[in-house]
């Protein structure tokens, strides 16, 4: 079946242009002027055509129903491949943890490529890479926190090395876990344990120590960097100094740390914010949009996780005990819309950079990530005049909440195409279940 998307203004990374855009096998067929007869024909006047969006950080597996619901919200936020963390077992293969998350992901109703989490190093797990490799793995991301899960600077300089040679990109969770530890214990001892608590035990310098050691690390490994979440300016300097002295370095961040600052922690539900990273200072936020627009922050995850407010707010009394993480994977490209591009902070071109071509790039998507022929058809037809305000309950996530409650939005994905096939049609779910396994290719390291 051919289907062509007429009249819309396509956008890419490099520019925009008017062009009709065909669609055939799973594929784009044709981008131009002309007019190709086709079996349906979509009018996308006054509409922006972008490549799907692609969420380069969630955790799906903790979501009540994994791979369900929020992979529906995945596509109606325009977003049409998510990369999930699959969390390898103390003394178990990777390829086990890889199996595990693809059987969970069964039906997902967006695409999916797995990030390996490693808890820890040796001998045996730098072969794994090389095998992770060669199953369409190609990422792999160590934390410098929590019990289970955190590994010391000798394994992520190893882990690095391997990555590398792999080629692969490795990822760190960089904050501090003795200081923070330290910095918690002295705040229970003075009785700060509800959720303005949580911003203090963690400031600033425990991340950027954290991102300013990982990277030196790197630098020592001689290879490439990728910080996820990075929510202050202290982290930027940290980055623009590896990068001055000729380290490769790239960076995601969330709308979260756009959009929101400590200041909702003093609010009534103020555990509904509690995440890792914590929200920084208004000054942090605009640090953030001023380097996602000169280019500094390459992607914006979403960090998506859904938990309940009842889970959020189970624990209110003590902040050490509230679950971290927020859902967010329907709103990101509204947000990034709105605040971003309608407020005149990014362009539309930067926007379709860090949400689907330099994601796709760097983490060897290439047959997505553009609208140009040969690339796969995961579109979006973008609707910029369309106008709403965000609830907790008008969204598909895995959770009755919403942490960006009361934001008022513009634009919308009003049609997405999976493989060229519909999957949302003006604005609702026509089709699900239809993602699948998408394995990578090395990582395209634009930056070296």
């Amino acid at each position: 079946m051919k289907t062509a998307i007429e009249n819309g203004t396509v956008v890419n990374r490099e520019g925009r242009c008017r062009a009709n855009v065909v669609m055939e096998d799973g594929r784009i067929a044709y981008v131009g002027p002309s007019r190709v007869p086709a079996d349906r024909v979509l009018d996308a006047a006054g509409c922006y055509v972008m490549a799907g969006f692609i969420d380069p950080h969630t955790h799906l597996e903790l979501s009540p129903h994994p791979f369900g619901p929020d992979t529906e919200a995945a596509l109606l936020g325009g977003t049409t491949c998510v990369l999930e963390f699959a969390n390898q077992q103390a003394g178990r293969p990777m390829a086990e943890a890889l199996a595990a998350w693809r059987a969970m992901a069964a039906g997902s109703a967006c695409h999916y490529g797995i990030h390996m989490s490693v808890p820890w190093w040796d001998e045996g797990q730098a072969a794994q890479l090389a095998e992770m490799a060669a199953a369409g793995v190609t990422s792999f991301k160590m934390y410098m926190v929590y019990d289970g899960l955190r590994v010391d600077d000798g394994a992520i300089y190893c882990a690095a090395k391997a990555a590398a040679a792999a080629g692969g990109l490795l990822s760190v969770h960089c904050e501090n876990w003795d200081v923070l530890q330290r910095r918690t214990e002295e705040l229970a001892r003075a009785g700060v344990l509800g959720p303005e608590g949580h911003p203090r035990s963690r400031p600033a310098p425990v991340e950027a120590e954290a991102v300013g050691r990982f990277l030196r690390i790197a630098q020592l490994a001689g290879a490439p960097a990728y910080v996820v979440h990075l929510s202050c300016r202290e982290s930027l300097e940290e980055v623009r100094r590896a990068r001055a002295r000729g380290q490769e370095v790239y960076v995601e961040t969330c709308p979260q740390y756009l959009l929101l600052d400590e200041r909702r922690y003093g609010e009534a539900q103020g555990a509904r914010y509690v995440m890792s990273p914590p929200l920084r200072e208004p000054a942090d936020c605009e640090a953030l949009w001023q380097a996602l627009a000169r280019g500094e922050i390459d992607t914006v995850g979403t960090d998506h996780c859904s938990f309940s407010l009842a889970e959020k707010l189970a624990h209110s009394d003590d902040f050490r005990q509230i679950p971290n993480g927020c859902a967010g994977l329907q709103h990101r490209a509204q947000l990034l819309y709105t605040y971003g591009v309608a407020a005149g902070r990014l362009t539309l071109e930067q926007m379709a950079a860090c949400l689907s071509a330099n994601p796709a790039e760097l983490f060897g998507l290439g047959d997505r990530g553009a609208v140009r022929p040969g690339m796969a058809a995961d579109l979006v037809v973008w609707e910029p005049g369309w106008e709403g305000v965000l609830t907790d309950n008008n969204h598909r996530h895995d959770c009755d909440h919403s942490i960006y409650a009361g934001f008022r939005v513009r634009g919308r994905a009003r049609e997405v195409f999976l493989d060229g096939a519909p999957v949302v049609e003006r604005g609702a779910l026509c089709r699900t279940g239809g993602g699948r396994y998408l394995p990578r290719r090395p990582a395209g390291r634009y930056r070296r």
